[in-house]
């Protein structure tokens, strides 16, 4: 994340269609280190790859957040056609293949992942004394005016 924090109050963009990703794991057995680890390592070469080549995937931008057990990365994209070609890739095919050879079925670990198809206009944000972050990071950071102070403002408009 970045460190400079913007004082005040600030909002994102919301004049294009976005695409949210939610992609983790869920360790179900500690001890089971060798199922959940390649799980694991295998995320930071796609990242890698992600923000390389991010005009060109339509890959916007990330937040990674980790628990004890639970692992969620929060993706953001230009559309779903996107997402879609960088999950037929050739590192994400490869990740998939790896996993589903080594893990398989096993109950050691759980992943999961969550598509949402977001049409301009119809998502709103608001960041107050934060760094750049999450939709911001993604679409456009910008100061809240007048004219979008509340959440219902802001909804109602393209901001452009």
């Amino acid at each position: 994340m970045d460190k400079h924090i913007y004082e005040g109050r600030y909002t994102t963009e919301n004049s294009r269609d976005v695409v949210v990703f939610l992609i983790g794991m869920r360790i179900n057995k500690r001890l089971a280190i060798n199922k959940w680890l390649p799980v694991f390592t295998a995320m930071p070469g796609m990242i890698r790859e992600l923000y390389e080549n991010q005009e060109e995937l339509g890959f916007l931008s990330m937040e990674n957040y980790f628990g004890l057990r639970t692992t969620v990365m929060i993706t953001y994209w230009r559309s779903k056609e996107d997402l879609l070609a960088y999950s037929r890739g050739q590192k994400h095919l490869a990740a998939w293949k790896n996993f589903n050879r080594k893990i398989g079925d096993t109950d050691a670990v759980g992943i999961y992942h969550e598509t949402y198809v977001v049409p301009q206009g119809h998502y709103e944000a608001i960041y107050g004394n934060m760094p750049v972050y999450g939709l911001a990071k993604a679409s456009g950071h910008m100061p809240v005016t007048g004219e979008i102070r509340s959440a219902k403002k802001r909804l109602q408009t393209d901001v452009k």
